[in-house]
């Protein structure tokens, strides 16, 4: 399983980013699809979640309704779509990736087995 992000950048505040993980290797099966970032000198926390099989998205309270999560399982891609970007959103994006159902957990690192390398959104 390969997990590649991109789409991060410099924004201004109250902007928008669209953060992209282009996902390889994934069986046909139900798999759990998770973005997080880490800030740094933070930990790293659980922003929004997917489920690969019906499509159901939970996102975490500290970016609801300004963050959510898609994908377009045709180009195996999923988004992270940001808006009203604020600088306590400045982190690392990463995206991850599990083999089974979204869990109750689904914002712990734990619950995932594969990771990309990130990709960097700053806010200022």
């Amino acid at each position: 399983v390969q997990l590649v992000e991109s789409g991060g950048g410099s924004v201004q505040p109250g902007g928008s980013l669209r953060l992209s993980c282009q996902v390889s290797g994934l069986t046909g099966g139900t798999n759990c699809l998770g973005w997080f970032r880490q800030p740094p000198g933070d930990e790293r926390e659980g922003v929004a979640r997917i489920d690969t099989r019906g499509g159901s998205i939970l996102i975490a309270d500290s970016v609801k309704g300004r963050f959510t999560v898609s994908m377009d399982k045709a180009k195996r891609l999923v988004y992270l779509q940001m808006d009203s970007l604020k600088a306590e959103d400045t982190a690392m994006y990463y995206c991850a990736a599990d083999l089974r159902v979204c869990s109750i957990s689904w914002y712990r690192t734990a619950e995932y087995s594969y990771w990309g390398q990130g990709t960097q959104v700053t806010v200022s």
